[in-house]
């Protein structure tokens, strides 16, 4: 009966993925499973079972960080810490299918995500940053 979120983080000690409310609102705890954004909180580990999931930790390869992680390090869109694992998640899924996407898209696609620090500008233009640094695509997965 443990959600995914715990596994990941208590049994796997995969840390990253943040618990906010625990109810799906927040979008601290997301992952991406089987290529599709999703708030680990509200997935029975059953539910997951022979699923692929993608948490904030794979982002970075080989020690280098991702294009995003950058971004957000640089333009300042990390604060507290609690949102920005699933914003990076958020923003990964966003421009794994928009790789050029208007501010508007960029608020579409991290809607799900609350953000208590910040006023959601600098998370945006981490995201712009990100999609205009060269090596996007070779952290594409």
């Amino acid at each position: 009966m443990k959600r995914l979120l715990d596994v990941l983080r208590e049994d796997l000690g995969l840390t990253g993925t943040k618990e906010g409310c625990g109810e799906g609102e927040c979008g601290s705890c997301s992952v991406r499973m089987n290529g599709v954004l999703v708030n680990s909180c509200l997935v029975p580990i059953l539910q997951a079972n022979s699923a692929r999931i993608e948490t904030v930790e794979g982002l970075a390869i080989d020690a280098e960080l991702h294009p995003l992680q950058k971004a957000f390090l640089e333009c300042g869109g990390a604060q507290c810490g609690i949102c920005t694992p699933g914003m990076l998640m958020a923003a990964t899924h966003l421009l794994a299918h928009n790789p050029h996407p208007s501010i508007e898209e960029i608020r579409e696609g991290l809607a799900g995500n609350l953000c208590r620090c910040t006023g959601f500008i600098k998370i945006f233009e981490s995201v712009i940053s990100a999609a205009a640094m060269k090596g996007l695509e070779t952290h594409a997965r």
